[in-house]
């Protein structure tokens, strides 16, 4: 399977800088399905749900290459924390993270038509914010970083200022757990000659 044209449907700068850190080529197509899903079901659920419809709506237009998709929650207390859709919402959300840990779940699917490649995963990792002063809470609001991002904070920007510490995946919690894509990506092109900048 050496030649397989790998898309990305993705729009996030964050997704698409962490799939050239390891030199993978690809191309983007965003994947613009929607993005309701049934608040009481499991995060797991969630994530592979979204991903399994971004990577299908792709797949449907470019039957010939491996599509990736992913999705990510923050999940805390029982409750998905999406994108915040105002300042007050996002210090809501950063109040409640404050001195607690919570799990960022991604989905990633996987898509290929035309050689018959459906498979999807989860991946988990656990965040520990310090006790956060509100000084700080109201700067990093005031920044605008926390309004596009799942439990208002980024991990791989100013956020991590927030972060006391973390146990799992890093890459997972930007959005693409690598560990695992880079795996797949291998047992579907058949070598690791994608990781192009590592030759």
């Amino acid at each position: 399977m050496k030649d397989l044209n790998i898309i990305l449907a993705s729009a996030s700068p964050r997704r698409q800088e962490l799939l050239r850190q390891i030199g993978v080529k690809f191309e983007v197509i965003p994947s613009y399905i929607s993005e309701d899903f049934e608040i009481t079901s499991p995060p797991g659920e969630v994530v592979r749900m979204l991903a399994e419809r971004k990577a299908t709506a792709v797949a449907q237009i470019r039957p010939e290459s491996l599509i990736i998709a992913a999705d990510t929650v923050v999940y805390l207390d029982g409750n998905i924390l999406g994108k915040p859709d105002s300042p007050e919402k996002a210090a809501e959300m950063l109040r409640q993270l404050s001195g607690r840990t919570h799990q960022v779940i991604t989905g990633v699917a996987f898509r290929c038509v035309e050689r018959g490649i459906r498979e999807s995963l989860e991946v988990t990792s656990d965040v520990t914010f310090g006790v956060l002063p509100e000084d700080l809470i109201t700067r990093y609001v005031e920044m605008g970083e926390p309004l596009d991002k799942a439990g208002a904070y980024g991990i791989q920007g100013m956020g991590a200022v927030l972060v006391e510490s973390i146990k799992g995946s890093y890459s997972n919690i930007v959005g693409l757990p690598l560990f695992e894509v880079a795996r797949v990506l291998r047992r579907y092109t058949g070598s690791w000659d994608y990781l192009n900048t590592l030759r």
